[in-house]
């Protein structure tokens, strides 16, 4: 089931759904960041280029996950 964030992106109002493991990586990000959820929303969305919102949020949190993990190898 997809959980819904709404957020203000350059003047205009929008959600962005994605899947629960994917909001509580990019919480995470956030938090690291030193960011609002909203915050870190606008980030992605000032650096997506062409790529859907949802999608590139899934991407960012793909990359953060493996980025932890190569970091946490021995």
């Amino acid at each position: 089931m997809l959980k819904k964030r709404s957020v203000v992106l350059a003047g205009h109002a929008t959600s962005v759904a994605l899947e629960p493991e994917f909001w509580a990586v990019l919480d995470r990000i956030a938090a690291q960041r030193g960011l609002s959820h909203a915050g870190l929303l606008v980030w992605v969305d000032e650096t997506r280029g062409r790529r859907p919102l949802a999608s590139a949020c899934r991407l960012l949190a793909l990359q953060h996950v493996a980025s932890e993990r190569v970091t946490s190898e021995p």
